[in-house]
């Protein structure tokens, strides 16, 4: 991809992040990218993966989503400070993207206490589709939990139709995979993770995403990512990942439990006892 793409893109997130409370239209975005209407949508795509639209909406629930946590302004505030004009549409687009309605994510502080999976279709043959790899880091990243999520778009909202959570990164593996073209997206924050980050950015992010993959019922594929530092281009990650911080604490939990258990019956092996004899 062209240096020239990719600043353009950039010029026109910029003047989006600037202008979240305003009715911003792709005429605007265009002329900040200093390309015509038409190629600057074009442009965008494939720099970003998704259209300025879907981008500039993205942006504006991220910023809710930081918001609700950091100050104390009312739903309906928030919502015109982000471009809505009407609290309820906000509260709905919200929901849907972010797994639950902006007063319980102020009241939960960002951490909800799993990821809900959408629902299989029960109707027609059962799938047997697979998808298996491995999340690696690059030399940048020290991730430390995982996210990895099968989604039906480029941009990591809604529910997820297969996710699981690493304690770092590693092998994965889903089965029964619905039929269908998705998109493979992976997340990690540094630092501890028992430790709640009253900054939303104050902790490195690093991302990943592998797609489209068309699944077919007998599908299987092995898919590899790589963790790179998020950019000004990726995507905002709408999906509450971070609020699988709970689940994922358990998962870490139980493995650190189960290692217990293996250092103490190393130490303490279990000793047979003589039975006098008959």
């Amino acid at each position: 991809m062209g240096d020239a793409v990719e600043e353009a893109a950039k010029r026109a997130i910029e003047t989006m992040r600037e202008n979240l409370s305003e009715q911003i239209t792709v005429s605007d975005m265009a002329r900040a990218a200093m390309f015509s209407k038409f190629h600057f949508t074009r442009i965008f795509q494939r720099a970003t993966g998704v259209s300025p639209g879907r981008f500039l909406s993205a942006l504006r629930l991220q910023r809710a989503k930081d918001l609700l946590v950091s100050t104390s302004l009312n739903v309906a505030h928030i919502s015109v400070r982000v471009g809505y004009n009407s609290v309820g549409t906000f509260s709905s687009r919200f929901s849907k993207s972010v797994g639950m309605s902006p007063t319980a994510y102020r009241k939960l502080a960002g951490y909800a206490p799993h990821i809900p999976v959408a629902p299989t279709p029960a109707a027609g043959t059962p799938s047997t589709a697979s998808i298996h790899g491995q999340v690696h880091a690059s030399s940048q990243a020290s991730p430390g939990l995982v996210f990895v999520g099968l989604f039906p778009d480029r941009i990591p909202e809604g529910r997820p139709i297969r996710c699981t959570i690493l304690s770092g990164p590693g092998l994965f593996h889903f089965t029964g995979v619905p039929p269908g073209t998705w998109y493979l997206l992976s997340q990690s924050v540094t630092g501890d993770p028992t430790e709640i980050a009253t900054d939303p950015h104050s902790r490195p992010i690093f991302v990943a995403t592998h797609g489209p993959l068309a699944i077919a019922h007998d599908t299987v594929l092995t898919v590899d990512v790589n963790l790179q530092p998020v950019t000004a281009l990726d995507p905002p990650v709408l999906l509450a990942l971070l609020d699988a911080r709970k689940v994922a604490l358990s998962v870490v939990a139980a493995q650190e439990k189960a290692r217990a258990a293996t250092v103490l019956s190393a130490r303490f092996p279990a000793r047979s006892v003589d039975r006098p004899a008959a």
